[in-house]
């Protein structure tokens, strides 16, 4: 995908420019879907036994709950960037991408729906909370849905706020009601792997402790600045500078 941004520019022509178009759009549409595989996985179970060792095989992470969870990540997250389209075009590309948005928004809330609804049935997250996540996972679900009245009424930085409060409150519910369990074992609750079992030493979590407060500061203010350089919207005419 890095590789597609720097190369689709080098030439003009048709042929290389769709070759790279292809190469953008298959390594953003399998980390957006996959990612929703393994989340569900997470939350669903796997086949982990005593020993803390994954027992199953590749096509047993495929299975219907966890294709519906890819489907919901992957929409869900076509939608935030094409919120966060909205916000960086101009001219035809906001045009194209306004409409994208307004068509995306329905379907990710048909299947963000059904994938909730299938947690219901296919997970014990919602019969054994490890805390309870209150209004958290209604949040989630408020915040998609005024996404898309904004989205209509083309503000398109309120949009794109809820659409990533959406992602942020999804998973910090998630994390609620699984706590203290990170990856369930599907062959007994009990070598499910926890916070307390699956962590780091202490040594080593002080050591990444140290290390994030100094490294993870920097990030942030580099990745500000890059932002603020890059703060003007962009049209066809601009492409080729960026």
């Amino acid at each position: 995908r890095g590789v597609a941004f720097e190369f689709r520019s080098k030439d003009r022509n048709p042929n290389w420019r769709r070759l790279w178009d292809w190469m953008l759009f298959t390594g953003s549409f399998v980390p957006a879907f996959l990612w929703g595989v393994a989340f569900a996985n997470l939350v669903r179970g796997v086949p982990i036994d005593a020993g803390m060792q994954y027992t199953g095989g590749f096509w047993n992470l495929l299975n219907p709950y966890a294709l519906a969870g890819g489907l919901a990540t992957l929409s869900l997250f076509t939608l935030h960037g094409a919120a966060f389209l909205n916000l960086r075009t101009k001219g035809e590309l906001l045009d194209r991408a306004h409409k994208a948005a307004v068509r995306l928004w329905l379907p990710a809330v048909v299947l963000v729906a059904a994938f909730v609804v299938g947690g219901y049935l296919a997970t014990d997250m919602f019969t054994r909370l490890g805390i309870n996540p209150g209004p958290v996972p209604l949040g989630a679900g408020a915040a998609l849905l005024v996404a898309g009245w904004f989205i209509r009424q083309r503000y398109y930085g309120w949009a794109f706020a809820m659409t990533a409060l959406t992602i942020a409150l999804a998973m910090i519910g998630v994390a609620m009601g699984l706590y203290p369990r990170v990856m369930v074992s599907s062959l007994n609750n009990d070598w499910s792997l926890t916070v307390y079992n699956a962590s780091s030493s202490p040594y080593t979590l002080r050591v990444m402790t140290i290390v994030a407060l100094i490294f993870v500061p920097v990030v942030l203010v580099y990745q500000g600045w890059s932002y603020w350089i890059f703060r003007q919207r962009i049209g066809r005419e601009d492409m080729l500078e960026y």
